[in-house]
């Protein structure tokens, strides 16, 4: 039953990813009606906010969006940057948004940026503690349900994820329509660009708890 459940949910990531692709690629292609690029757009949002102490930035990569509150930068990647697409406008707007969050104090922000560092330990021995924890269970099972502890904090981690990027787009979309940048026709593309985003971290959610669910499994079978 948790093959299954792993399967299909891999299957679900792998269709909700190519999808998002084929989306962002289509929408790429479809010009901004007042033809800001990417980079305009988030830096007219982070000041039409009141926020003058966050840089724009290039990044490398495809999707590759994201913003640091650590060093107060929006890094925009190469397809977003420099484009004048409707595409580029969303997730600029939508990574602008998390600046905009961290301005305003964002409780699920606050706590996401809390939960980094210690996730970030967590995710570096997590695989090798369970695998450990499972081979010497007999012995020492407490091993395992140290790992499985530190893997728990990492789905809490995307658990904590989605309302911060839900929030994020909600606050993009609210922005893009109240200044014009989006009109009648371009804002449905916004919408459904950033849905399909959100996809991702939802599929991602239900990844890591369908995992920590089958590592509880193994700890109580054995």
């Amino acid at each position: 039953m948790n093959w299954i459940l792993f399967i299909g949910i891999m299957v679900l990531g792998l269709i909700v990813q190519s999808v998002l692709q084929s989306k962002f690629s289509k929408y790429s292609k479809v010009p901004l009606p007042n033809g800001m690029s990417g980079a305009e757009v988030a830096m007219k949002m982070l000041n039409d906010n009141g926020i003058y102490d966050v840089k724009v930035v290039p990044a490398q990569g495809m999707l590759t969006d994201h913003y640091n509150p650590a060093t107060k930068t929006v890094a925009l990647s190469e397809g977003v940057y420099s484009s004048r697409s409707v595409a580029a406008a969303a997730v600029a707007a939508h990574e602008c948004g998390h600046a905009v969050q961290h301005a305003m104090g964002y409780a699920p922000l606050k706590m996401r940026s809390a939960l980094v560092p210690v996730v970030s330990f967590a995710s570096n021995i997590v695989q090798w503690v369970l695998l450990i924890g499972i081979i010497v269970f007999s012995s020492f099972p407490q091993l395992l349900w140290i790992g499985i502890g530190l893997f728990a904090l990492t789905t809490l981690f995307s658990f904590v994820t989605l309302p911060v990027e839900i929030n994020a787009s909600q606050r993009a979309i609210a922005w893009l329509d109240n200044t014009g940048i989006t009109d009648y026709e371009t804002r449905p593309m916004a919408v459904d660009a950033l849905r399909w985003a959100a996809y991702t971290y939802v599929v991602a959610a239900l990844g890591s708890l369908a995992t920590l669910l089958y590592y509880i499994g193994i700890a109580r079978r054995d």
